[in-house]
């Protein structure tokens, strides 16, 4: 056995096993951490495939941004998980509905699949001379794809904008800062002088 292969057989299970442990952790301060495990070995085997600018982003963007994030948030937060439990059981009869149509969708995907002809020989391609593995990628989507990348970002601002406008909620008993209010007051009205004399206060 090579060690490309046997990076690759513990890579994977490495991802299968953080992935497992994610979804099954009791705490959720674990189930974060067993996630940047996972997303640690599906970048090892990007790195195996050849595609490391895609790696290093799995680890700049996933694991040091979006996971921490995760890990922040569920820290921080005084969440109730034994409360947050008890609601989630009244929902165990769909959510365990929904996992046995989700494994039968799964397993007709899985009995009509067939290998294609030219995704194999696209994974064979050879990239042009000269030309490193992220230049490459970047003339390939500001060239080829430019349209399609440039509508998924759209697509994406749009989504955080509709995210946002959703769960924005003002709440009526915080005091709110009115600007315009203050730029158009009248300083005439807004002070009163009033002569104090020593000893009597207002």
């Amino acid at each position: 056995m090579t060690i490309a292969a046997l990076s690759f057989y513990l890579f994977a299970v490495a991802l299968l096993v953080g992935g497992l442990f994610t979804v099954i952790s009791r705490n959720p301060v674990h189930s974060v951490l067993w996630l940047i495990l996972s997303f640690i070995s599906a970048a090892g085997l990007f790195v195996l495939l050849g595609a490391e600018f895609v790696a290093m982003l799995l680890i700049i963007v996933y694991v040091g941004a979006v996971a921490v994030l995760f890990l922040f948030v569920v820290m921080m937060l005084d969440v109730d998980f034994a409360e947050l439990k008890a609601e989630m059981a009244k929902y165990l009869p769909l959510a365990l509905l929904i996992g046995v149509i989700l494994l039968m969708q799964f397993g007709l995907v899985y009995g009509a699949w067939e290998i294609d002809a030219g995704a194999m020989a696209a994974r064979g391609a050879v990239k042009p001379e000269g030309v490193e593995n992220t230049a490459a990628l970047g003339l390939l989507l500001y060239d080829r794809y430019f349209i399609l990348f440039q509508l998924a970002g759209l697509i994406l601002l749009v989504a955080m904008v509709g995210a946002i406008v959703l769960t924005l909620r003002h709440r009526k008993d915080v005091k709110r800062q009115d600007v315009l209010a203050q730029m158009w007051r009248d300083p005439a009205k807004a002070m009163e002088l009033r002569d104090v004399k020593p000893g009597q206060g207002l």
